[in-house]
């Protein structure tokens, strides 16, 4: 066997492996962590890279042994070697959640309509509510909530966020793999909700009629507390239109994700923080907003200057008046090959 051949070789196999058992329910691998182990890539092509001409044995041991390394640290850390996905005996596999298995007459998911209380938390008193199906659920709202947060973590999905509620945080989800947990938990008058999607990627392949594989969620928030709102996803689709909110903070983080967020009247400082991959991002601020931009790194494309904000230096972008304004937008942008859209309305 030729020896460049080999380590290219050995990768296909390993990932075919881990495909392979991911199908068969051997394992629960988190495909949205790929995002997260390009700096593993590199580090094995680098290996490669200074050994490319070394033709010792022990060279390709090295080789061999970094590869091997990097697939069991990725087995380790993002394989979870759970409770099993069954192939039935009509040729379909079904997603089923384990943890939460909505035929038993005894789920108590929907209980109290499906508002947070002690007995629906089903892992202990911190306050974690799974959700499999379809499934509306609601936090009351408290009086004390003064600021509040949001965590979004998850990719695959569709993500959507534009009315009120008077609770403090509603949902309305559908999962046709994994499911979406909710943990929350409060400091005095600061609440802190983190909504994330989990479980088996769900290989859902039905030959007796149609299916649709997709995640959606529609979220609700109220408007009296000041809200900070973190996003975190890999391909996701998010639209959040935030112009009801009071508005602290947002932070954007994602790979190959598709993001439009519609701003209303910032506080007297609202920060918007971005940070992503090959995602497109489009941020929409009210006509008068003062707004003030700084991007750094590569982005393929922005179109500040033709909604008539000024270019102070490399990356450097504000509206006209910005400094004497009162309220002020301060974005940070980062990212590799992404769009960055900000439109007035």
């Amino acid at each position: 066997m030729r020896n460049d051949r080999l380590i290219p070789g050995l990768i296909l196999v390993l990932v075919g492996l881990i495909i392979l058992f991911d199908n068969l329910g051997y394992i629960d691998f988190d495909w949205t962590a790929i995002w997260h182990l390009w700096p593993l890539f590199l580090i094995v092509a680098g290996v490669n890279l200074v050994f490319a001409h070394t033709k010792s044995a022990w060279a390709s041991v090295l080789k061999i042994l970094v590869v091997i390394g990097a697939f069991l640290f990725v087995m380790v850390r993002y394989g979870d070697f759970g409770p099993r996905i069954g192939i039935h005996n009509n040729m379909a596999w079904h997603h089923r959640d384990h943890d939460n298995d909505d035929s038993d007459d005894n789920d108590n998911d929907n209980d109290n309509n499906g508002t947070t209380t002690d007995d629906d938390d089903t892992t202990g008193d911190k306050g974690i509510v799974k959700i499999a199906g379809t499934h509306n659920f609601s936090l009351p709202y408290a009086a004390d909530a003064k600021t509040a947060e949001l965590n979004i973590n998850g990719g695959a999905s569709t993500y959507t966020l534009s009315d009120t509620t008077n609770q403090l945080f509603a949902a309305n989800t559908k999962e046709e793999w994994g499911h979406y947990e909710l943990s929350h938990h409060n400091d005095g008058s600061n609440y802190v909700l983190n909504f994330e999607m989990n479980g088996k990627k769900g290989v859902h392949l039905d030959w007796h009629g149609d299916h649709d594989n997709s995640n959606e969620a529609v979220l609700k928030l109220n408007p009296n507390p000041i809200w900070d709102v973190n996003i975190e996803t890999g391909a996701a689709d998010v639209t959040f239109d935030l112009s009801k909110f009071k508005i602290r903070g947002v932070k954007l983080n994602g790979g190959a994700a598709a993001f439009d967020v519609k701003l209303g009247e910032p506080l007297e400082t609202t920060n918007v923080h971005v940070s992503t991959g090959a995602a497109s991002v489009d941020i929409r601020i009210p006509k008068d907003a003062a707004c003030k931009v700084n991007i750094s790194g590569f982005l393929s494309s922005n179109n500040l200057e033709d909604i008539g904000f000024k270019k102070n230096g490399d990356g450097d972008y504000e509206t006209p008046g910005f400094e004497s304004a009162k309220n002020k937008i301060f974005m940070n942008v980062s990212g590799g090959m992404a769009s960055f859209d900000v439109h007035k309305y």
